[in-house]
């Protein structure tokens, strides 16, 4: 299967429940637009259990990295994995998480939506910032609109609620594309400004 040209890569990112909620939907749609990027396709849903699991993988290699990334977490702040969450298996703390953002994902409406353009995934993931809030630079937009952290996230049982969710690369973009988006919800068009900028 051929590359479609950098300007047309496409990438998914999903406005979770925390954001329509604070009411940052346009603010930030505004920061992707301003970059060149172009919706083609958007809408907002409230996913059951269902999609939610196809989203989030339920791999055990991928589970139990999560797994070790809260460890990790845990081990900086001092604190004892297995008297908050009950055990220190990475596996099945990975579980706990992918439990804690199926729950997150499905507690409220979400706007998923399709950008397109120069080299999507990658400038979508830049602009978004780091996955945990409190590593997200200035700029990003989990830098200027987001506070939370694993420990507080670990100790109430929830996930970090980091307002969005960008396609991590091209072939996990294709995936979400496919599984958010039917082919006669995304639309072709030229934008005024993209024989300007490519």
């Amino acid at each position: 299967m051929a590359k479609p040209e950098p300007q047309n890569e496409r990438s998914v990112i999903l406005l979770k429940p925390d954001t329509v909620k604070r009411g940052l939907i346009g603010e930030i749609i505004a920061r992707f637009e301003k970059a060149g990027l172009k919706i083609a396709a958007m809408k907002m849903v409230w996913v059951n259990a269902d999609m939610v699991a196809k989203h989030y993988s339920d791999n055990k290699d991928y589970l139990t990295a999560v797994g070790n990334k809260t460890l990790k977490t845990y081990a900086e702040y001092g604190k004892d994995p297995n008297e908050e969450l009950g055990t220190k298996d990475p596996y099945e703390i990975g579980k706990m998480v992918r439990k804690w953002n199926m729950d997150f994902l499905s507690s409220g409406p979400v706007v998923a939506i399709l950008l397109q353009g120069l080299h999507a995934v990658d400038n979508v993931r830049m602009m978004v910032g780091h996955t945990l809030p409190r590593f997200a630079v200035p700029g990003t937009i989990r830098g200027d609109y987001s506070l939370d952290s694993p420990i507080l996230a670990n100790n109430k049982g929830r996930t970090v609620r980091n307002m969005l969710h960008a396609s991590g690369n091209v072939e996990e973009a294709k995936f979400e594309e496919e599984l958010w988006f039917r082919k006669n919800e995304i639309h072709a068009y030229k934008r005024a400004d993209e024989d300007i900028m490519f």
